[in-house]
């Protein structure tokens, strides 16, 4: 797994810089915003495994920061973790109902709040809500998503695969492996945003594997995009010879070497418009037996 992902939501510049150096001594990958907007925005681009957020905000409130992440099924899933002076009851209550996951007054101990992050994102991994690499919705998350389109007629679904990660990982290793995940997440954040809806679903099924539930009218623009997008960007992924000889020299299990493509997304797309479905393993079998199709025709 690569580093967790914390996003510090402060406008007092000393705290913000102080967490910001504490939690990175603490092998965290830290990004601040200081203003309620700005954590939105960056939210939208890289998804945090969770958010440090304080109330009191130059722009809009922490309580508002925290509605719009609540409403969005795109972040719906990020643990929140409240940081204010505020510690009245009637406060506390209205961050928690808005499905904050703790609430910490300043002044605070140091150390409660790491082990608060720590047991937050912990939660979340054990249950299944998030994957460790891309901080993307996993599991349980994903299943309920496909259980709440069944019953609805204007959807489509891309199953999504990276191709050819395997023996890239097995050349560059596991490191550059979770790189290759955090960047493909970002593009498919980024597209989806771009040409999809905010209503639509983002999700890591684990390992090369990702999918998205999104309009039966955005979907084929979607898909189409990110394939075209993840071709020109990844090979800043590869080292300078492998760029220029368009292929790397992968191990196989007989001790030899083949040459082995560069990775490119294929996408299988299906709706309800062509389909009929019973239950959610149909939705994901014909979603697969789509992908491999689309890989089949590279």
């Amino acid at each position: 797994m690569g580093l967790a992902r914390l996003l510090v939501v402060e406008d007092d510049m000393d705290i913000a810089n102080m967490l910001k150096i504490y939690f990175t001594g603490m092998q965290y990958d830290v990004d601040v915003a200081h203003r309620g907007r700005d954590a939105l925005e960056k939210v939208k681009h890289v998804l945090p495994h969770l958010i440090v957020l304080d109330i009191m905000l130059p722009d809009i409130d922490g309580y508002e920061v925290c509605r719009n992440l609540r409403t969005s099924t795109r972040t719906s899933h990020i643990p929140v973790i409240f940081l204010t002076q505020k510690d009245e009851r009637s406060d506390r209550l209205q961050g928690l109902e808005l499905g904050a996951d703790d609430y910490i007054t300043k002044p605070f101990d140091i150390e409660e709040l790491k082990l608060r992050v720590q047991g937050a994102i912990r939660r979340s991994e054990r249950e299944s809500l998030t994957d460790p690499r891309s901080g993307l919705p996993a599991g349980r998350l994903i299943e309920e998503q496909l259980r709440r389109i069944i019953r609805q007629t204007d959807w489509a679904l891309l199953d999504v695969r990276l191709n050819n990660f395997e023996p890239f990982k097995d050349v560059y290793g596991f490191v550059a492996g979770d790189d290759v995940v955090r960047f493909a997440s970002m593009v498919l954040g980024e597209v989806v945003d771009e040409l999809g809806t905010t209503n639509d679903f983002i999700g890591h099924a684990g390992g090369d594997n990702f999918i998205i539930i999104t309009t039966n009218e955005a979907a084929p623009k979607i898909r189409r995009k990110l394939k075209e997008r993840f071709a020109a960007e990844i090979q800043s992924h590869y080292n300078f010879i492998d760029r220029q000889q368009g292929f790397i020299q992968a191990p196989t299990t007989d001790g030899r070497f083949e040459k082995v493509s560069f990775m490119t997304f294929s996408a299988g797309l299906i709706s309800p418009t062509s389909h009929s479905f019973a239950d959610i393993r149909e939705i994901t079998e014909l979603a697969a037996e789509a992908r491999r199709q689309d890989a089949a025709a590279v």
